[in-house]
């Protein structure tokens, strides 16, 4: 008698929440990412009835760092009084969020936990801004110092120097920005201005849709902070004017370039979090999963060349792994960092050349069905908190799953370094 194979115990996703995603400094600007982040996993908890117990471990990621509290996950544990639960902060840029869930789901294949809380969170607004290595040191001496000497020392700073280093958002190793590095994509694939402009409004136009019809609204829990409870996104825009998007000049090329503000992902400050369990615990525990990861990639590439190409690559390798195509896929999640950086990873799919050299395909990957394709809009309407993205889209095939009665659905983005992330994610029947 053949031996009876081993029902494999699957990664189940429960569900989730995130907050608000809102522009920077405005609503959630004066909340701390920590303050931020323990609200919106004690909403979570709160949703799903998670009996303290049973939470083994929390894993949260975070890009901009957190000067007073590096280790987010562990501080949302004591934050809830769940002192005996460990917390880890993971940071993979922009898939961080990403990254989160899949370490909690790689706890739960090796036995090291059960039951995981994962999330992420950036405030943007709370970006710390360093000073000059110049005025740190001398403000450390300083500080051991009294009357002359202490002058003396002082005497020494440039009043220019005392002016922070305003952040930005570039690469240490190629001394680009991310705007940039799109720019070049946008040359390489010959990315027209106006394929740009209409991905953006029909970004917007999908999320204004999604947010009137209450899909969006079912994601999000409300924040409480010093001046108020926030409640909604603030980024999306009920209507644009065509003329308008098409007059804006240009921001990282002035002079060739094609993306402007509105064909870019503004500053964002948000939070998002997801309750993932082993399907056998699941089931012990009475909870009906919305879906079950079916399996993720995390790839890189050289950073000097389309940096920004990482959906292209977690794509195809996240499929196989789950023994899947794109055909199979009824809803598709492409982070939208800029239009022209979805647009250049469509058409590296379809590039059959492209998908031998570099990604060492027989063929094409093939083209991606625009309806399936943010179907309720992306990250140019909602805003893009760096690490609570992934959560956000997550969240939104879980729904769309359901909304639409689809069974297998992609999240997938591209990150700073060359990097890349893609899960595939399985409706539960």
């Amino acid at each position: 008698m053949a031996p009876r194979k081993k029902k494999v115990d699957r990664i189940a996703l429960i569900g989730g929440l995130r907050s608000p995603f809102t522009k920077s400094w405005t609503t959630l600007g004066d909340i701390s990412p920590v303050q931020l982040s323990t609200q919106i996993a004690r909403e979570v908890l709160f949703k799903y009835e998670l009996p303290a117990d049973q939470l083994n471990h929390i894993v949260w990621g975070t890009v901009v760092s957190v000067v007073a509290s590096p280790n987010v996950a562990r501080e949302i544990a004591l934050d809830l009084s769940l002192y005996d639960v460990p917390g880890v902060t993971v940071s993979r840029a922009c898939a961080s969020g990403f990254d989160a869930v899949a370490n909690g789901a790689r706890m739960i294949m090796t036995g090291e936990a059960d039951v995981v809380l994962a999330g992420g969170v950036d405030v943007v607004s709370s970006a710390p801004v360093p000073h000059r290595k110049k005025v740190i040191d001398t403000l450390q001496v300083a500080q051991r110092q009294k009357g002359f000497d202490l002058v003396k020392t002082l005497a020494h700073v440039n009043p220019k120097d005392l002016f922070p280093r305003a952040p930005t958002i570039s690469e240490r190793y190629t001394g680009k920005t991310m705007g940039e590095h799109a720019e070049d994509m946008a040359k390489y694939w010959d990315i027209a201005r106006s394929d740009q402009d209409d991905l953006a409004m029909d970004s917007h136009r999908k999320a204004s849709q999604a947010t009137k019809d209450g899909h969006a609204g079912a994601q999000i829990a409300t924040v409480l902070t010093d001046g108020g409870p926030v409640r909604e996104d603030n980024l999306i825009r009920d209507t644009m004017d065509p003329d308008k998007i098409r007059s804006l000049r240009p921001v990282f090329d002035k002079r060739n370039g094609t993306i402007t503000a509105a064909t870019a992902s503004p500053l964002t400050d948000g939070a998002s979090a997801l309750l993932i369990m082993r399907e056998s615990k699941a089931k012990e525990l009475g909870y009906t999963p919305l879906g079950f990861l079916s399996g993720w990639h995390f790839p890189a590439l050289d950073p000097r060349e389309n940096m920004l190409l990482g959906n292209a690559y977690s794509m195809p390798v996240a499929l196989q792994k789950s023994g899947l195509t794109l055909a199979d896929m009824d809803v598709i999640e492409i982070h939208e960092a800029f239009a022209a950086q979805v647009l250049a990873n469509l058409r590296a799919m379809e590039d059959a050349e492209f998908c031998r050299t570099k990604l060492g395909l027989s063929e094409a990957v093939g083209a991606v069905d625009r309806g399936k394709l943010n179907i309720w809009g992306g990250s140019i309407a909602y805003g893009h908190p760096f690490a609570a993205t992934g959560g956000r889209m997550l969240l939104n095939v879980l729904q769309l799953l359901q909304h639409t009665d689809g069974t297998h659905g992609i999240v997938t983005a591209c990150a700073a370094g060359g990097l890349g992330a893609a899960m595939v994610v399985e409706r539960a029947a």
